[in-house]
């Protein structure tokens, strides 16, 4: 009889035996975000970014039907490579196991295989969200009611600027979901440091976080997620005239090709690599990278155990 059970990368075998901090990582900017070879180096990069500062980095993704918390190097790169790696949400995690597929994890199946695996922090780039055009289509992201059930911390720089982000807001208010600024008040664009819309909460330190995280434990009340939305330095972001210029002529495009569906989000951000040439990638890396820093800190902070390895904390 086939073994459908979750396995563990040897690293991460480890990790759990000592009580080391662990930050779970998904697995589609390898097969879908990045193109082949700037992927892997990207990958690797996170999980570095990740040992840096104190906690052991958790690939998951799904190699011949097997779901696996903490690829290999090797497995890594089998994903990376252009091919027909499926995108795997929650849903379709248990057809693709019968069905022995190689597929990639996105927000919502990692955050959800994350809390299975007993992984409490995970650091994403943007998540998904509600589409500009949802009250005719109804298309919102699975992220958002995944988050709602699940306990994890997601570290983020807010939600794709593609999106309609005030109605995102609205719909993880309506759905239970914490959201508080890395050191800000305002909720971050993605791309651009600043998205537009006030926040009710600001954490200001990992260990802040982590005492949110002892909170909700002892409390016994709160169930879903807590999402840290990191911004970029505005030093740092895609220029907002540029964002906003790319955006318009995007959206433009979208609705004279009749893309919709599943084909929204690559196509708008396929633009947006083109369109900047490659600026909106660059900063697509950077977002990742910072954010893969603090959730470290942060899973190092609410650990038990002693961090063993370096720390130092993004600008």
């Amino acid at each position: 009889m086939t073994d459908f059970a979750i396995q563990y990368g040897e690293h991460v075998t480890r990790a759990r035996r000592d009580g080391r901090p662990v930050v779970a990582l998904e697995s589609t900017i390898i097969s879908h975000g990045l193109p082949h070879p700037d992927n892997v180096r990207v990958a690797q990069e996170i999980e570095q970014t990740v040992r840096d500062n104190g906690a052991v980095p958790a690939t998951i993704g799904m190699i011949g039907g097997k779901l696996v918390v903490g690829l290999s190097a090797e497995q890594i790169e089998h994903l990376a490579q252009p091919g027909e790696t499926a995108k795997l949400s929650v849903r379709d995690l248990a057809v693709a196991a019968a069905t022995g597929a190689d597929g990639a994890t996105t927000v919502a199946a990692t955050s959800a295989v994350a809390a299975a695996a007993g992984i409490r922090v995970f650091a994403t780039g943007g998540l998904g969200g509600v589409h500009r055009e949802a009250s005719s289509t109804f298309d919102e992201s699975a992220d958002l009611t995944t988050l709602a059930r699940t306990p994890v911390v997601v570290v983020c720089a807010g939600v794709k600027s593609i999106l309609d982000v005030g109605a995102t807001l609205e719909r993880l208010e309506t759905l239970g979901v914490a959201v508080a600024g890395y050191r800000t008040r305002r909720f971050p664009g993605f791309f651009v440091t600043d998205g537009g819309h006030d926040l009710d909460w600001q954490l200001s330190s990992p260990a802040q976080i982590a005492d949110a995280m002892k909170a909700r434990d002892e409390q016994g009340v709160h169930q879903g997620a807590l999402i840290v939305a990191n911004p970029l330095p505005a030093d740092e972001q895609l220029d907002p005239a540029l964002h906003d210029r790319t955006l318009t002529e995007g959206l433009s495009r979208l609705a004279a090709d009749a893309v919709t569906g599943k084909a929204v989000t690559p196509f708008l951000l396929a633009h947006f690599h083109t369109s900047t040439q490659g600026k909106s990638l660059a900063v697509n890396v950077r977002i990742i990278l910072r954010n893969a820093a603090l959730a470290a800190q942060i899973a190092a902070a609410a650990s038990p155990a002693p961090a063993t390895l370096g720390f130092s904390v993004p600008a």
